[in-house]
Parts: C-alpha cells; structure tokens; sequence
C-alpha cells in the first residue's frame, strides 16, 4: 500500500512533465507544427498546471511539507504558467519564428494610395502588438491622419472610407460583407468575426493575404474573381475586433476560412514600390488620453489607382 501512494504522488508531475514535453517537441519542430506545440503549451499552462499547483498546495497543507514528488511537481506546475500568461494576455512576448527562415514570403505594393502611416507592424513586439500571435506574427495596421483622436466618428478619421487596393495580382478566394462597423475610441465586446468585412486573396504561392476590417457594403469583389494590383476592392472601415478605421493586412500559410483564431502560420509581408524599409515599423504613445501613432510613413510610389 505504501508503495501504491509512492508512485501515485508522481503521477501530477509524469502528466504534467509528459504533457510539456510533448509540447515543446511540437513547437521546436517548425512551421505548424510549432503553432499546435504553443497553442499546446499555453492549454496546459491553463489547465493542467493551475490544477497540480492545486494539489501540491493541497498535499503540502495536510502533510505539513512537500515530498520530493510534490517538488518536482511543483517546479513543473510555475515552469507551465508563463505561456498561460501570454494566453491570458497577461505577458505577450514574440511568437518565436524568423523571418529570415519562414517562407514563403510576400513582397506587396501598399493597398491604399497617399501618405500611410504603419500604426503597427515590423518584427519586434514593441512596434507590432500582433508579433505575439503565430497567425499574424508580421500583420501590419495602417492608419491614415488624422488617427488616434478617440472620437466617437467614423469621418474623423483620415483613412475611413478610403479605397482599398489589391497589393497584388491573385485570385479571390473569398470575401466577407455586411458586418456593422464599430464605435471608434473603444474595442468591441467579443464578436462572432473579428476579421470584419474583408477579403483575403489566394497567391501564387498558395498562401493567403488577410485584408480585413472593410467598411461594410463596399466590397466590390467576388470569390473567383482575379484581381490585378492596385485594383479598388474595397473601401477602410471600422468592421469586426478593431478601435478605429484602419486597413489590416497579414500573410499565412493556411487557408483561413473556417479556421479558429491563431491557428496558422504566419508568413513574412514586405512592401515594395515605396522609400524605406520593406518591412516598415509601427509604434505608440498615448498623452493625455490620446493615441499617438509613431510609426513610419510609407507611400507608394507607382501610379495611383484609388480615388
């Protein structure tokens, strides 16, 4: 009997410890591989870690210390919460991939015409909030001044009903509509579509671009049609998880359509046919209740096909 409990208090740490490293050979495995391994690691974080801290806790009360097994348990259970953190929003840090060895890449005209301003985007979490998520691990958000006042209308900002350009030649591969947009200065309850009115196009390459938060009602393609580069498929928005009118623009592996949330590959986007670096840098400061975009300003340089 006293055998029995022996190996029954290690069973909290061999789960967990099985769990992890399953985990971890996921993710050190590359492309989507990786993405299941840290979607893996963070449920674990969530789950199975907060319940053998729980029963460590647990044990050490009744038996007024902690036995070996109960340690290594222990050890186990706070080396699981860090990525339960990043699920939880609570520590973000840079999904870990490379952009000088995922491919294959995209090298996209700007879809807008005019002065842009890139409020997120680049490599690095400190000037791209979405570097945290495999899916869009280099999106861009681009905004058009004025931006950042916090009003309430959607006219207020520059970059609101502006047209949308294809950044390049491709076929439709599907498109969304008729979503409501949203009140400007706040994010939204959690909703259904946080894409929004979008249209994401399929590549030569087989992957996809994500072109998302549209203004409802302005979507002037079909899934099917190919379209050629700078041609107006839409119009910006304030459509889907978004706190004002901007264009949102990302590149992945698979096929987004009916896929959950986080669960593709990100693929490196550069743009071209402007002054500046292909991958140009977002960045943010708020004074006195108002956001300040510090992002670089890019315009392309072609002709200029929107109006």
């Amino acid at each position: 009997m006293n055998r029995l409990r022996s190996v029954f208090r290690w069973v909290p740490a061999a789960v967990l410890g099985v769990a992890l490293s399953f985990s971890w050979v996921l993710f050190f495995s590359g492309g989507m591989r990786a993405v299941a391994g840290w979607i893996l690691l963070i449920s674990v974080g969530q789950v199975l870690g907060p319940l053998a801290l729980l029963l460590v806790v647990v044990h050490g009360v009744r038996r007024r210390r902690f036995s070996r097994p109960m340690q290594v348990a222990l050890g186990l259970a706070l080396f699981s919460l860090w990525p339960a953190l990043w699920g939880f929003g609570i520590l973000p840090i840079t999904f870990p991939a490379s952009r000088e060895t995922t491919a294959p890449v995209a090298s996209v005209r700007i879809p807008v015409d005019g002065p842009v301003r890139v409020a997120w985007g680049g490599d690095h979490l400190e000037v791209n909030y979405h570097a945290a998520t495999p899916d869009q691990r280099w999106a861009y958000d681009l905004v058009i001044e004025p931006a950042g006042s916090g009003s309430p209308r959607l006219e207020d900002y520059g970059c609101y009903g502006r047209p949308v350009l294809a950044p390049v030649e491709a076929r439709v591969h599907h498109t969304t509509d008729g979503e409501p947009e949203q009140i400007p200065g706040k994010l939204p309850p959690a909703i259904e579509n946080p894409n929004g009115n979008s249209v994401v196009l399929e590549l030569d390459t087989k992957t996809y671009l994500v072109i998302a938060h549209l203004k409802s009602g302005s979507i002037l393609v079909h899934a099917g049609d190919r379209v050629s580069e700078g041609q107006p498929i839409g119009r910006c928005g304030n459509s889907g998880n978004t706190s004002e009118p901007h264009i949102h623009i990302h590149h992945q592996r698979q096929d987004p359509k009916g896929r959950p949330i986080n669960f593709a590959e990100g693929l490196p986007l550069y743009f071209r046919d402007h002054e500046g670096s292909p991958m140009p840098e977002g960045g943010v400061e708020t004074h006195e209740g108002k956001t300040v975009w510090l992002g670089d300003v890019v315009t392309h340089l072609g002709p200029q096909r929107g109006s």
